[in-house]
């Protein structure tokens, strides 16, 4: 009995002290990020050349880096609130937009880790969603993206990064309304709009002022999880300036005009993958009202994408884009854009080493991006660790 009695008594101090280990635990954690906190992250080596005609002494292989974090907090367990912060020291040619060789992995923050984006996401019903934070950019308030092909120069992300999705990290907001449906496989449609503000930030301006460089996004969508065709029309005002607009000096889009941008997106995804590519189309055409002489006042320009999942390796794959930047296609006062016949194309092919890492070897070029008769040629080796 005695023994027993010992039994228990032992059994009792275990659990006491099992508690206060909890309670203890309790007010750690209190003090610690909310359990609804994730984190994830990347990293990016750069290693490669751009050879340019415009400029000489040009093909020294580099090696730079981008590093990336992502947190995502639920308050609610349907709600988001996302940061992004980012740092890097890619320079020179690998984050160059005017000459289209500016890589998605890029990234020039001179070595400092700085906030790259943060908002505010959450649901209003079962349908809709809205955005709204101080660092966005229109196309992340969207119902789904407008294109499935992956990148690796920035100018062929969203199905062109061009006059339509072409934007800049500012304030704004923006909602979501999707169909719901039964079955997720069937055909939906979905209605986006995002407001940004480039004067958002300024005490001088704010998110409302009149003179400040605004763009509104509507994009309507229809499709299913293996295709999708949208169409999107961005009103900017007072001379907001895409750096994917490809024209020379003096006929690019006047300070301060104003600009109506339509964009048509479609893509399609093979039911089985390897042999046969997902295919991802886009066309971008802008009217720019005001535009005084000698300025543009129509543009255009197009992309076409390939990409094959599991090629060759199951968890690799490869890609093949061609396209032609947005370029004037019409010139008040007549005449015409010596760029409006550029072209521009990529290709690349992606090692799995394993869940956290690829490899990936690229090649790039251009004709008539800056200057007629000016070309440019790439090659970059993409290491990029995934945590």
């Amino acid at each position: 009995t005695a023994i027993s009695n010992d039994s228990d008594f032992s059994s009792e101090v275990i659990e006491a002290r099992v508690d206060g280990v909890e309670a203890q635990l309790g007010e750690i954690m209190a003090g610690q990020f909310s359990s609804s906190t994730t984190m994830s992250g990347k990293a990016a080596f750069i290693t490669g050349y751009v050879d340019d005609d415009n400029e000489t002494d040009t093909d020294s292989i580099t090696m730079e880096y981008m590093y990336q974090l992502n947190m995502n907090t639920s308050f609610t367990g349907e709600d988001n609130l996302y940061v992004r912060l980012k740092a890097g020291n890619v320079g020179d040619h690998f984050v160059d937009s005017a000459q289209g060789t500016y890589l998605s992995a890029g990234k020039n923050t001179t070595d400092q880790l700085r906030i790259d984006k943060i908002w505010y996401q959450f649901p209003v019903g079962d349908d809709l969603t809205v955005w709204v934070g101080p660092k966005i950019e229109n196309y992340y308030m969207l119902a789904s993206s407008p294109s499935i092909y992956r990148p690796i120069t920035k100018q062929f992300t969203l199905g062109g990064n061009g006059t339509v999705y072409g934007s800049s990290t500012k304030a704004g907001f923006g909602a979501a309304y999707t169909q719901p449906t039964e079955d997720p496989s069937d055909g939906r449609f979905a209605v986006s709009v995002a407001y940004t503000n480039q004067n958002g930030a300024k005490s001088g301006g704010g998110l409302f002022d009149e003179d400040g460089k605004s763009a509104v996004l509507t994009k309507f969508e229809y499709g299913t999880p293996q295709w999708q065709v949208s169409a999107a029309a961005t009103f900017k005002e007072n001379g907001w300036a895409d750096s994917y607009f490809t024209t020379p000096k003096g006929k690019s889009r006047h300070a301060s005009g104003s600009e109506t941008a339509i964009g048509l997106r479609g893509y399609w995804k093979p039911e089985t993958t390897g042999a046969v590519p997902s295919v991802q189309v886009g066309y971008d055409v802008s009217n720019i009202d005001d535009a005084p002489t000698g300025y543009a006042d129509e543009a255009s320009g197009w992309m076409v994408g390939l990409m094959w999942d599991d090629l060759l390796i199951d968890g690799n794959r490869g890609g093949f884009a061609l396209g032609s930047r947005v370029s004037a296609s019409s010139i008040v006062g007549g005449g015409s854009d010596e760029l409006d016949d550029n072209s521009v194309w990529e290709a690349y092919y992606s090692f799995k080493v394993n869940d956290g890492v690829a490899i990936t070897p690229a090649i790039f070029g251009g004709t008539d991006v800056q200057a007629e008769g000016k070309d440019h040629t790439g090659a970059v080796v993409l290491t990029e660790f995934k945590f």
